[in-house]
């Protein structure tokens, strides 16, 4: 997919001091997420809260592990509210904001939304890294918000150990027209709107200072426009592509939508240098724990090596949608099939 926006870059703020902000975040982007594996256990211990209290009805909660939760307030009328912060995937600090802003209004594109308001989250050292620098994030994650039509006001901010920038965004939406992930039906193509390979590519540029500049034009592309194709194109299922990588992500939303997806490897889109990077062993930890995650609920083709496994697990950063059904610009990767014994059909 080609025609999602991206933001445009500015640069009339007075130059800052270099730091190399990726050093100070044990992980980095959407790698430093809680293991899925860990995270499902404990949210598995909550009640769900459907109907118990609140105004509207809470039409997507935590039963689907969906992008955002989304409230129906009155007739087709619906919200979305979702969170989204990490620490530093890159040394520049109004990148990281882009990205950061990017990241956090795709879920509300995932649900097949419209980003209303937001508001930000940052922690920050305060004794350690200079202010200035905070204040390139904010002004990042500003140029998006704005290059998204979305409001931009207020937030909350600690004095922390580690950086961490996100929003929070409340969207609207029709009820009756949302993309779930608990919508797939067998016999529908899957489509993926943007190339993987950020997260070896920002482990890269973490522990040597390569710069990738492809790697920050696609985590800061917005995925309003493939929302948008998705809806008229009549898909009511989808997800984006985070944290837990293509495969976790995907066996979510089989799992969800009780069927089987197969996955075509040589279908998939890569970033340039991606392949390189996972050849040269610059893996994040969060990737290798989104393998071992899925690993039990996938049959793999056998000629689906290690390094190929490793990428469609790759820990994404504001990646890209992950479509049942075909868009314009967006290649195929596979198919939803009817429920077998694994989730998962690799190769």
């Amino acid at each position: 997919m080609h025609t999602d926006t991206q933001p445009q870059q500015t640069r009339s703020a007075p130059r800052t001091p270099d730091v190399r902000l990726t050093q100070y975040a044990r992980g980095g982007g959407c790698a430093c997420k809680i293991d899925p594996g860990r995270l499902e256990s404990m949210v598995a211990q909550l009640p769900d809260p459907a109907g118990e209290f609140g105004q509207g009805e809470l039409i997507v909660g935590l039963d689907g592990g969906d992008d955002a939760a989304v409230v129906r307030l009155q007739g087709t009328q619906a919200t979305i509210l979702t969170t989204d912060f990490f620490t530093p995937v890159v040394d520049d600090a109004y990148d990281w904001g882009r990205i950061a802003a990017a990241n956090a209004l795709s879920d509300v594109y995932a649900m097949g939304g419209t980003p209303l308001v937001a508001v930000n989250l940052l922690a920050w050292p305060t004794d350690t890294l200079p202010m200035e620098l905070a204040g390139e994030v904010l002004r990042g994650g500003l140029d998006v918000t704005r290059a998204a039509d979305c409001h931009l006001a207020g937030g909350h901010s600690i004095d922390d150990a580690d950086p961490k920038y996100g929003l929070a965004v409340t969207g609207i939406a029709d009820a009756d027209r949302l993309l779930r992930n608990d919508a797939g039906r067998p016999g529908l193509p899957l489509s993926l709107t943007k190339p993987l390979g950020i997260g070896v590519l920002n482990t890269r540029h973490k522990r040597t200072g390569e710069n990738f500049p492809q790697a920050v034009a696609a985590m800061t592309t917005l995925n309003r426009d493939a929302s948008s194709a998705a809806l008229s194109a009549g898909a009511v299922c989808a997800t984006d592509v985070t944290g837990f990588g293509l495969l976790g992500h995907l066996h979510k939303l089989a799992r969800a939508s009780g069927v089987t997806a197969r996955v075509d490897p040589a279908a998939v889109p890569y970033l340039d240098g991606a392949r390189e990077a996972v050849r040269d062993g610059f893996v994040s930890g969060g990737s290798r724990r989104n393998l071992a995650w899925v690993d039990p609920h996938t049959r793999w083709g056998a000629a689906v090596d290690e390094e190929e496994r490793l990428l469609l697990a790759d820990a994404q950063t504001s990646g890209g949608l992950l479509i049942v059904g075909e868009i314009p610009g967006a290649p195929v990767i596979g198919e939803l099939l009817p429920a077998q014994d694994h989730t998962l059909v690799v190769g």
